[in-house]
């Protein structure tokens, strides 16, 4: 067994250009299988609620065809633990969800939503589904996950991608902090938001 880093690569985008152009292709389907092929561990899709990018029948083509996990991006709603239930990926992330917003801002409150989002977690661990928290490096949302039960935490790399010099080097170092607190309470931990094969390394 290695204790080399696993990546998990996003076709999100992938959707989104073909949502655009308004026909069937890129398919963010054969883009994963092809990401699978180059050695990615993993794929993520976040099935958002207003359906901008990745759409229902990408989920279940995705879980029928991928080689390697599928790692279900959603908010934490009924209709998506509905879908979660039936689609049965490896692994759900819950994540926060403003219509709003162009791409996910940031990491779940889960200190702050506490019950509601404890009930979320039960339901599709019941379904037998791993459910992670997408959530801020701060040691109160990594000890919240604890307290709600979730066995693994994502970690929020989007504003370490978005600084540079002595901020950008500050944000890792908090980044590694909570990746280090998570491993000593018993959390499986994974980063991302933003990464590429640029800045992934002082991560990884």
């Amino acid at each position: 067994m290695t204790n080399r880093p696993r990546l998990g690569v996003n076709v999100d985008h992938v959707a989104t250009v073909r949502n655009a152009r308004g026909v069937s292709y890129p398919d963010p389907v054969r883009a994963a299988l092809l990401a699978c092929e180059a050695g990615a561990d993993g794929i993520t899709a976040h099935l958002r609620e207003d359906r901008r990018h990745i759409r229902d029948e990408d989920m279940v083509r995705l879980r029928e065809r991928l080689p390697v996990p599928l790692n279900f991006e959603m908010a934490q709603t009924d209709e998506m633990v509905e879908i979660a239930a039936a689609i049965r990926p490896h692994a759900v992330c819950l994540v926060p969800e403003r219509r709003e917003e162009l791409t996910t801002e940031g990491g779940l409150d889960a200190a702050g939503l506490g019950g509601a989002l404890g009930s979320r977690i039960e339901a599709l661990a019941a379904a037998g589904i791993r459910v992670s928290l997408f959530i801020e490096p701060d040691p109160k949302q990594l000890r919240a996950a604890v307290e709600l039960g979730a066995p693994v935490v994502e970690l929020h790399t989007g504003r370490y991608c978005e600084l540079a010099g002595e901020a950008q080097q500050a944000e890792l170092e908090r980044i590694r902090s909570a990746a280090a607190l998570a491993e000593e309470i018993g959390l499986e931990c994974h980063a991302g938001h933003g990464l590429t094969y640029d800045n992934v390394g002082p991560v990884a």
